[in-house]
């Protein structure tokens, strides 16, 4: 039996193979490329996967084997103590489970920061200058259509909820156009990187915000984070974007707040029951959407892989990781961080 650690990886690369190859000098490689979740199981339970010591597993693999769910998590063979995770989000790990069973978990922020506050910035100037139903117009030999007009983002106050790497992006480009930036967080930022921003809190920024961008992780105490009684504490006519996570937001009420009124337009990348979209948002033509495209460039997709890969060298190598997820900082048990 060789000594060399053993690795796996579950789901598809698509610029990154020849890298995954090359760590065969090292490691023993597996590959879950396709399969189901039941197939996954049983070579956790029929001893395929004994020695694992991490994988490489992304969102889009959660369409093989299922969440990384407590279930999935238990079945996982002792010797497993790594999941790197391809994905800002992983809020379809249960990182719960794995810090009960002393499994680390990295992510990928930094390398989607600038690609997805790009597309950020795409939704919340579709939605302000109410850009679908010319857009959809001129396809259909309409020329404008009914278009209507748009507002400036010169003078608006964009407000910021969830000021981590994308919220801070986004704000930079948010303040080439003109605009104040206010934001929201569990706590408030160093003053270097706030780079002018103001810090208030969550009922302040509902009130005060002309836009509202949502760059926070989904969680169970943000899942439905803005449904309809903070859509009553905001502004009448505001904007909502969202480029985190689809379930912060009570679609129903966004709807619902969409055809009263209340809220003006919104710029969406991401939905509650994906690929699903509520019908409301479909038939509006105020809401401005995207097939969650926010990482969906060659460099940034190709630099997300690249950290996977270095956070499961890492971590194998020296048990640390480069990206480890913010609920594991600071366990006694858990790997230490790295400079990348």
């Amino acid at each position: 039996m060789s000594s060399r650690p053993t690795v796996l990886l579950i789901g598809d690369l698509a610029h990154t193979n020849q890298e995954w190859e090359s760590l065969g000098g090292k490691y023993n490689l597996l590959e879950f490329r396709k399969g189901t979740r039941e197939q996954f199981l049983e070579n956790c339970r029929n001893g395929t996967y004994d020695g694992v010591r991490g994988c490489y597993r992304s969102n889009v693999s959660t369409s093989i084997t299922g969440p990384f769910d407590k279930e999935l998590v238990a079945a996982l063979p002792e010797s497993w103590k790594f999941i790197a995770h391809n994905g800002a989000g992983y809020d379809n790990i249960d990182v719960d489970a794995c810090s009960a069973h002393k499994i680390a978990v990295s992510s990928t922020p930094g390398a989607v920061d600038d690609a997805t506050a790009d597309v950020g910035i795409l939704l919340l100037l579709g939605a302000l200058r109410q850009a679908h139903e010319p857009l959809v117009a001129l396809r259909e030999g309409r020329w404008k259509g009914r278009s209507r007009l748009g507002h400036d983002p010169r003078g608006k106050t964009l407000g910021i909820l969830g000021m981590g790497g994308i919220g801070r992006a986004m704000a930079h480009r948010a303040r080439s156009f003109g605009m104040e930036i206010i934001y929201h967080n569990r706590r408030r930022l160093d003053p270097s990187l706030e780079k002018g921003a103001k810090y208030v809190s969550f009922d302040e920024l509902l009130a005060q915000s002309d836009v509202i961008s949502l760059n926070l992780a989904l969680n169970a105490s943000t899942r439905h984070i803005i449904s309809a009684p903070e859509l009553a504490k905001m502004k009448k006519g505001v904007v909502i974007v969202n480029t985190a996570r689809g379930a912060l937001i009570n679609e129903a009420d966004v709807v619902a707040a969409l055809e009263s009124g209340q809220v003006s337009a919104v710029g969406l990348d991401v939905y509650e029951n994906e690929p699903e979209v509520h019908p409301g948002l479909i038939k509006n033509d105020r809401a401005f959407l995207l097939p969650h495209l926010g990482t969906s460039t060659y460099e940034t997709q190709r630099d997300m892989e690249l950290l996977v890969l270095k956070n499961l060298q890492e971590a194998v190598d020296h048990g640390k990781m480069l990206t480890l997820v913010s609920e594991q900082k600071g366990l006694d048990w858990a790997p230490k961080e790295v400079d990348s």
